[in-house]
């Protein structure tokens, strides 16, 4: 095996390593906390479940992206990593952190409306600052790389075209 295969696989490992625990969370802990949370307080069980639904919500652009981080891996064991393939693959990461900074956003955005002067949250505030920051790190890396791969293959098309 190659230690350029194994570097790979040791990264698709740890892609679905990071799908578990998300997995894990929305299929076994919020539903019960959130129907736990709504049988405590009736008068707001709606914001259990509409945390629910924006838990989920967040969920569909992180496993899109670490879908895309597989393919993209795939294509570099293929020796495809300078295909429109892989540039797509990337475009879709970066709109997935986008979408994902979006909707922390609107998140914290709702939660200061709906909780301003009842709930003490800004341990809440601050995860979710923290995954703006990160997913903002994986977006600018995603639109550096993707547009690296871009010039690249266009190197490599002209190039084709030349010999």
């Amino acid at each position: 095996m190659k230690s350029k295969q194994g570097s790979t696989i040791f990264l698709k490992v740890v892609i679905i390593l990071m799908g578990i625990p998300i997995l894990a969370l929305g299929l076994f802990w919020l539903p019960g906390m959130a129907s736990r949370d709504a049988a405590a307080h009736p008068e707001s069980a709606y914001l259990s479940y509409l945390f629910l639904v924006y838990a989920y919500a967040l969920c569909i652009p992180y496993y899109v992206a670490l879908f895309q981080g597989y393919r993209l891996l795939t294509n570099i064991d293929q020796h495809k990593a300078f295909s429109e393939s892989s540039v797509r693959a990337l475009r879709k990461i970066n709109y997935c952190a986008l979408t994902i900074i979006l909707l922390l956003v609107l998140g914290i955005a709702a939660s200061i409306v709906m909780f301003s002067g009842k709930e003490d949250i800004t341990g809440i505030i601050m995860l979710a600052l923290i995954s703006i920051f990160a997913s903002s790190i994986i977006a600018t890396f995603a639109a550096i790389l993707h547009r690296l791969l871009q010039k690249a293959i266009d190197l490599q098309c002209e190039n084709d075209l030349t010999v």
